[in-house]
């Protein structure tokens, strides 16, 4: 029996051969998950829309582990420039709209490549 499930968000690859997510019984621990278009395969150049992808990529990861945004336990997210912070927080209020019911999440400035304006990484822990 395989104790890794790799989890996928349909349309959004790496470009490294790497899953992006795993679940580990009841663990699940993503890659990094940016805000790419899987329509198009693309990162959009308005920083607003990759923030949106990037929560939606969040939900749909966190369906196909079997659970949902509830179960997030912690958030890292990496923005190319703290003004997209602002995208951040918007979208963060929309999926935790409850102020004592929301993972701990720390947001770093780095140097994103390709066209990454926004990238997170998330740590759940799903019921038993």
């Amino acid at each position: 029996m395989t104790k890794r499930h790799v989890l996928e968000v349909p349309g959004v690859t790496h470009d490294a051969p790497i899953p992006m997510g795993v679940r580990m019984g009841n663990l699940v621990v993503s890659s990094g998950i940016a805000g790419k278009d899987p329509e198009t395969g693309e990162l959009p150049a308005d920083p607003e829309r990759q923030v949106e992808l990037m929560f939606q990529h969040v939900q749909t990861l966190m369906a196909a582990a079997g659970g949902s945004p509830a179960d997030i336990a912690r958030m890292t997210v990496w923005v190319k420039d703290m003004a997209y912070r602002d995208h951040v927080n918007r979208e963060w209020l929309r999926m935790f709209p409850d102020e004592d019911d929301r993972p701990s999440r720390h947001t770093l400035q780095w140097d994103l490549r390709g066209g990454m304006l926004v990238q997170c990484e998330i740590l759940a822990l799903l019921d038993q």
